[in-house]
């Protein structure tokens, strides 16, 4: 019999309806999952198993009486530790903050998801204040690779991202400021997407300002479209946010129909004009376009025409992780990550001059990608060009550059431009580590985006990861 922490969230939905399963025995799953697998993984910093059976215990009476509270009533789901989550502090890997709150308000995402029903499991694990591309804080140490523990997931969202690899709750909420849903998805063999910025409200403010997104992180196309339908649409407290889409993502055709591709404009970037990438993850990525062929799109080889954007990233986000340890005290300064620490120094000598210099940088990538998604509906590239390196570290060993920047060329460009980008599985290196292919495209066409993930999926299943 199937485990019911390995089912998907459409699969648990299914089962409820059925009366095969209740959440009760849903939840009472992942947390023994978590017991099993998570000392060894560390994805968790919060885990509150009474109340998350509470929740079940609410959701298996509502679903009895046939008055559930929406269309995730019942499915377990982990935060990423930078979401407010009324009752449960949020310390974002840092021993700056303190516990004791008072935590009473929810994000918009997860109060979205309270509202439906959603149970609880736990929060998540993030560098300390998401500042970078792995996951490991001065607060909770290091988390590790389902694939192969002595591996990085990734980061930020690197807790959320093995949480949901491993089974330890289908549905997890991150967050994505330079690739912080998409890299460890890709490092870790699950799906994202980080939408069009506003699409899902964000509250509190980002210190890192609009490159912040939050997005769905899912072991399946269809469960992140009910994730995103449960969780997008405007909320007043953040007034950059979006009005709902105008269809669901879930069980939607999207914008071509169903999974023919037919007439689609795809350019195909292997390098972007200025990456190196791994030749294991080349191939993978190079077949994966092939694919896109197969079902009907017309694919060329193109790069968008923009240079690496990388310095201009660098002064945004480094003057955004300034602004979030501001108001330190030079003893809680000094108990920061090294790291941190030092981009953050960097970030505060930035004029305003030259922050606004990179912003007019920033917009002039815009203009570039809207006239090249003229011409292509989407832009298909590696997520990450390497595959998971040591747990633990910033970078790869023999890496020019300290930063996390420097190996993740493919992201943090479409954080600057605000665009929906996906990274979903698309093969393996040869130590059976994952690779992932990023599918972008034009601001607010989340829906296309997700079509062609679904038709991909569909035409070239993944393997998803199995402990056995």
């Amino acid at each position: 019999m199937t485990d019911a922490a390995d089912l998907t969230a459409v699969e648990l939905l299914e089962a409820y309806r059925a009366k095969e399963l209740s959440p009760v025995e849903a939840a009472e799953a992942v947390l023994a999952r978590i017991d099993r697998d998570d000392p060894g993984l560390n994805a968790f910093c919060l885990l509150d198993p009474g109340t998350t059976l509470e929740a079940a215990r609410a959701s298996a009476e509502r679903w009895r009486r046939g008055e559930t509270l929406g269309t995730l009533d019942g499915v377990p789901v982990s935060i990423k530790d930078v979401l407010l989550t009324r009752g449960w502090p949020t310390l974002r890997g840092s021993t700056t903050i303190d516990p004791a709150g008072p935590w009473t308000e929810d994000a918009p995402s997860v109060a979205r998801l309270r509202e439906q029903g959603a149970v609880f499991v736990g929060k998540t694990t993030t560098p300390e204040f998401a500042w970078k591309g792995v996951t490991d804080n001065p607060l909770t140490g290091i988390t590790r690779n389902p694939w192969d523990p002595a591996r990085t997931p990734g980061g930020s969202s690197g807790g959320a991202a093995a949480a949901v690899a491993a089974g330890m709750a289908p549905l997890a909420l991150g967050t994505d400021g330079g690739g912080s849903v998409r890299i460890p998805a890709a490092f870790t063999g699950t799906f994202t997407i980080k939408p069009t910025y506003g699409r899902i409200p964000h509250y509190p403010a980002s210190p890192f300002g609009t490159l912040a997104h939050t997005g769905p992180m899912t072991n399946t196309v269809a469960d992140a479209e009910l994730l995103l339908d449960a969780v997008c649409g405007a909320d007043a407290r953040d007034w950059s946010s979006l009005p709902p889409p105008a269809a669901p993502f879930a069980g939607a055709p999207g914008e071509r129909g169903g999974d023919d591709l037919a007439g689609l404009r795809v350019a195909f970037s292997p390098d972007l004009g200025f990456a190196r990438v791994d030749p294991e993850v080349a191939a993978s990525v190079a077949a994966a376009a092939e694919v896109f062929t197969e079902l009907g799109a017309k694919v060329e080889q193109a790069d968008p025409g923009f240079a690496d954007p990388v310095a201009d990233f660098e002064v945004l986000w480094f003057a955004g992780a300034a602004k979030v340890v501001e108001h330190l005290a030079p003893e809680q300064r000094a108990r920061l990550d090294p790291g941190l620490r030092e981009i953050c120094e960097q970030g505060a000598r930035y004029s305003a001059v030259e922050y606004l210099t990179a912003t007019a940088r920033r917009m002039e990538l815009g203009r570039i990608m809207g006239l090249f998604h003229d011409r292509y509906d989407l832009l298909l590239t590696p997520t990450v060009p390497i595959a998971a390196f040591e747990a633990g570290r910033e970078v790869p060993p023999g890496s020019p550059s300290p930063r996390w920047t420097s190996w993740t060329p493919f992201t943090y460009p479409f954080n600057m431009t605000q665009q929906p980008a996906a990274s979903l599985p698309c093969g393996f290196t040869s130590d059976g580590l994952p690779i992932g292919l990023q599918v972008v495209a034009a601001r607010h066409a989340d829906a296309l985006v997700m079509a062609a993930c679904r038709a991909y999926e569909r035409a070239r299943p993944w393997r998803r990861f199995s402990r056995t």
